[in-house]
């Protein structure tokens, strides 16, 4: 009878010592790979590509504007030529300050969507933790806290397949 109270209290006891369920995943490597941080990066490429344009064209359509007026003003008397060049200069802020403007504008929107874009991915490996059952799901790569994990734990391609898969449905 003790032997039959001794095995069932070690039966009791091993099943409430359930073991910890741990993965990790690769940050970097995660980022990297999921499609629609790809697309938001691309996408504001060729947007900063763009403004990056318009500023040279600008800028080289100011100059040149700004080479007339020195010609001109040879001819002007010196009075009549300082006011031109005081308009040029305050044109030439106005249309600075304008370029900033739609520089930080355009900074702002990219930091807002790679925000978004983080959201989901923190909240895919969240329910991928709870649907498979994780006690704790780690970060790796640069900056994360996993220095080692074997390649059993590491579920960085689940992950990502998971979150392309969900964003091609989109």
């Amino acid at each position: 009878m003790k032997k039959i109270v001794v095995v069932f209290t070690a039966l009791i006891l091993l099943a409430s010592c359930e073991q910890a369920k741990i993965g990790y995943v690769d940050n970097v490597k995660l980022m990297d790979a999921y499609q629609e941080k790809i697309d938001v990066e691309a996408k504001f490429k060729t947007k900063t590509d763009a403004l990056t344009k318009k500023r040279d064209s600008i800028s080289q359509a100011f100059q040149l504007e700004a080479q007339a007026f020195q010609a001109k003003a040879q001819k002007m008397n010196q009075k009549k030529a300082q006011e031109e060049y005081g308009l040029m200069q305050q044109r030439g802020q106005f249309i600075g300050q304008q370029l900033q403007q739609e520089e930080q504008a355009l900074v702002t929107a990219g930091q807002t969507e790679m925000d978004s874009v983080v959201s989901k991915v923190k909240e895919a490996v969240k329910a991928y933790g709870k649907t498979n059952k994780y006690t704790y799901i780690l970060g790796g790569g640069d900056g994360g806290s996993v220095l080692y994990g074997t390649e059993v734990n590491d579920l960085t391609d689940e992950v990502v397949k998971i979150l392309n898969a969900d964003y091609k449905k989109e």
